[in-house]
């Protein structure tokens, strides 16, 4: 049994996230967790609400709440989405605890003592009509690149192109609208990134398994230009975790707060903590997976993320915990993705444009969603989400070829033999051949797993699946009851049991359907099955089932083209 610690990139509490959030981060460490549990594993699985920061300040000023109320709302939001999607987190913490405040206090009064911290002069934008410095995302503007009029002080969303305020043409307040405004100097805390670039880089080229998106950009960082960068840690904002060096003052550095970035990372350390607090287990249980002096050695660490927070997990987070000088656990493999689009462009929060979790859990159950997304994920590439595809993958994947073995084998198994396990008759050649099959192809499945690479697990657990549809079309047992019912009998039990084999290995990817399957069959969800022969004889004659309810329904052309209309946005 290994011990491995799981967290997925935490996502902002602005608002409801799109479904590219959904496959780039919660949902693939989901599926992985579950996988490793079902395996027998420890496993530890963190996320939270990214609270800080200026996206955090306008959308509270935007909705008329003060910002900590605002998200304590939009934290209950989206642990109940997490829990909407089944996304089994053992912890979803927030950004925003006293935990995160001290931690990354200690964090930054450690890299202080160590000469890893310089104070720094800047030219920021202030703006007198609000009579505050405005974050990079408190000025809009024109895009020098592509002429977008929207776009933000930090990036354009257009045409996506890395800024800085002071870039952007006819810059104005996105507090207030002012436009009369100023380039002032303030003082500011930078990490000295560029004093840790050697090590870093040393700590990345053993990453030998690690993907090539991910140490691609990771390298592309260390590399480009001027090389690894020194970066500002604070900001000039009301919400945040206050600037303090451990827990002592910071001269010169009143009023400020924490950078968003570098306080988030901190947050998965933060929020395994607020889960021993919420059970009311000692510090020593948070440590042991966080704390390589105790015990945190023996843990595997697994990130998962999109491609756009590489940089802060593999560069800017790790020089945190080594410059802090303290025995934390660095991750060991990042597992990134690229983007999800969505037909033929980008999803949209501000134009509306595609389908956000909210939506998706209302229109369909969330396995339909976590499949589809699973299939088709962005691994090698970005990839994109159309109505078609997704009814499509939808209607041959869970209604043709899962849902409906299932309904053929306990419907024909009802009306010959009725509800239970058949007795008579015994496996044979065929019956061989798919256990010989499905013990390959179960190994192959689990290889593509313990190598996270899920598209090509859900595509083998897919073919897992066919195997028990192929099996059952040649052996015809409707037409074989006519003359031999023993026969009938091997073939329907055998059908059965590949019934509950499925329950088994889907469950990572669609829990809710392999739960049903369990309850229809009357037991509960199997362990992972370590010898497929005998799993397919664990049903035994006599054993009661109910035939369930449609499994998975097919998506209608009429729905698919009410929805392509109800999401197009503006």
């Amino acid at each position: 049994m290994a011990r491995i610690l799981i967290t997925s990139a935490i996502p902002y509490i602005n608002g409801i996230k799109h479904l590219g959030t959904l496959v780039g981060s919660q949902l693939p460490s989901d599926v992985y967790a579950r996988y490793c549990r079902a395996r027998g594993h420890e496993v530890m699985h963190i996320c939270a609400t990214d609270e800080h920061g200026t996206p955090a300040e306008l959308a509270a000023a935007k909705a008329g709440m003060p910002v900590a109320e605002f998200c304590a709302m939009m934290w209950q939001k989206q642990a109940d989405l997490a829990q909407g999607f089944a996304l089994g987190f053992d912890h979803f913490g927030r950004s925003s605890s006293q935990r995160n405040h001290r931690l990354t206090q200690h964090f930054a009064g450690r890299l202080a003592d160590a000469g890893l911290i310089a104070e720094v002069d800047e030219k920021m934008v202030y703006s007198p009509a609000d009579g505050r410095f405005l974050p990079d995302r408190y000025v809009e503007g024109t895009c020098p690149n592509c002429g977008y009029e929207g776009a933000r002080g930090d990036q354009c969303e257009n045409c996506t192109k890395q800024l800085d305020p002071t870039e952007l043409i006819d810059p104005r307040s996105a507090v207030s609208g002012a436009t009369d405004l100023e380039v002032r100097e303030t003082k500011h805390l930078h990490l000295r990134q560029s004093a840790l670039a050697d090590q870093l880089e040393t700590w990345i080229d053993r990453q030998t398994d690690w993907p090539i998106l991910t140490t691609s950009i990771a390298k592309k960082w260390l590399k480009d230009g001027d090389g690894l960068r020194d970066r500002g840690i604070t900001r000039d904002l009301d919400w945040g975790i206050p600037v303090k060096r451990g827990d002592q003052d910071w001269p010169g550095m009143e009023g400020k707060v924490f950078y968003v970035w570098f306080d988030a990372p901190i947050e998965y350390i933060a929020a395994t903590a607020e889960w021993a607090d919420a059970h009311g287990r000692p510090d020593a249980d948070w440590e042991r997976w966080w704390r390589t002096d105790k015990g945190a050695k023996d843990v595997r660490y697994v990130q998962f993320m999109g491609k756009d927070n590489v940089p802060f997990h593999a560069l800017s987070f790790p020089a945190t915990i080594i410059g802090s000088g303290e025995p934390w656990k660095l991750v060991d493999y990042i597992k990134s993705f690229n983007f999800l689009n969505y037909q033929g462009g980008q999803f949209s929060t501000s134009k509306g444009r595609g389908v956000f979790q909210d939506q998706a859990l209302e229109i369909l159950p969330a396995d339909y969603w976590r499949w589809w997304l699973m299939a088709n994920a962005p691994e090698t590439s970005d990839s994109e989400f159309t109505w078609a595809a997704f009814q499509a993958g939808v209607n041959k994947d869970l209604a043709d070829v899962l849902g409906n073995f299932i309904s053929r084998v306990t419907k024909f198994c009802r009306s010959k033999f009725g509800e239970t396990v058949p007795k008579g008759g015994s496996y044979g050649t065929a019956e061989a051949e798919v256990i010989a099959e499905l013990t390959a192809r179960t190994a192959t499945y689990q290889a593509h797993m313990d190598a996270i690479e899920l598209r090509k697990a859900a595509a083998e657990l897919r073919a897992i699946w066919v195997a028990g549809n192929e099996y059952l079309q040649a052996a015809a047992p409707w037409a074989v009851f006519k003359t031999d019912p023993d026969a009938a009998a091997a073939t329907v039990r055998f059908a059965l049991n590949l019934i509950r084999l499925y329950a088994a290995l889907s469950a990572p990817f669609i829990p809710g359907a392999a739960a049903s399957i369990a309850g229809a069959l009357d037991i509960d969800v199997p362990d992972w099955p370590d010898d497929i022969n005998a799993a397919l004889s664990a049903l035994i004659p006599g054993h009661g089932f109910t035939t369930p309810e449609v499994l998975f329904a097919k998506i209608t052309d009429d729905q698919r083209e009410a929805w392509e209309e109800q999401f197009a946005g503006q």
